[in-house]
């Protein structure tokens, strides 16, 4: 790998996995950055098609609406 960071890196650009070993044993896997893409409204349509819980209204009006710092001393 020292030899060839150049050519590796490359290659994971482009999409391959190239798992690295150290002494003949597998010790890391490197790859291409997973993309972040927008998504169209019909990939996720089907998510916002179910009912919602019917108890959420009432367990909403439990909630203390108080905002707090979480790090401040109690």
């Amino acid at each position: 790998m020292r030899q060839n960071a150049s050519d590796l890196v490359r290659r994971a650009q482009t999409g391959e996995r190239v798992t690295i070993t150290v002494a003949g044993r597998p010790a890391a896997v490197l790859g291409p950055v997973s993309p972040r893409t927008w998504r169209q409204w019909d990939d996720l349509a089907d998510v916002f098609g179910h009912p919602t819980d019917p108890e959420w209204a009432g367990e909403r009006n439990l909630l203390d609406n108080t905002i707090a710092d979480p790090w401040a001393e109690r």
